[in-house]
């Protein structure tokens, strides 16, 4: 439990680097094509899940290679808690928005860090649990569609609010 535990802090910190890194990442590659597949091309919402969408499938892999004979659950978990803190992000962006009639900065950081510690705390939950057991497939299946929504999304979006660029 107490290595479990370190590792997904250490998961926690590495999404939150990462992600926001990733913020830039796209703008410092000279808008490269493959590298907006899985960083932010602009500014909208759907955008901004790939944020923690796929640092955390990136640490996922590394923390699999390190612990995953001692956690059976672990993979569903981390893909179950990858989805969770995912669309909390729009969620939680369109919550406090709609509240406060416009977005701020801060708060955009704080839902970004909130979903992350939520997505980590879910993993620990349901990797000591096994809750998933019987629900592996459903979780699979549910995190290669939104990885698929990611690739064709990036470039072909669908003319919906959570897809559009405010700044254009």
């Amino acid at each position: 439990m107490k290595k479990l535990r370190h590792y997904l802090i250490l998961g926690v910190l590495f999404v939150l680097v990462t992600g926001t890194a990733a913020h830039f990442l796209y703008n410092w590659m000279g808008n490269n094509v493959i590298i907006g597949l899985f960083t932010p091309i602009n500014e909208s919402v759907w955008e901004h899940m790939k944020l923690l969408y796929f640092p955390m499938l990136i640490y996922s892999f590394f923390v699999l290679l390190k612990i995953k004979n001692k956690y059976f659950c672990l993979l569903p978990s981390l893909y179950l808690g990858n989805l969770l803190g995912t669309f909390l992000i729009p969620i939680l962006f369109y919550s406090y928005t709609f509240i406060t009639e416009k977005n701020h900065l801060i708060l955009d950081i704080s839902v970004f860090i909130l979903s992350t510690i939520i997505a980590f705390l879910t993993v620990y939950k349901f990797t000591l649990s096994c809750k998933l057991k019987e629900y592996r497939f459903l979780v699979y299946s549910l995190f290669f569609v939104v990885f698929l929504c990611f690739i064709v999304f990036s470039y072909y979006p669908p003319e919906i609010e959570i897809f559009t660029d405010p700044t254009t």
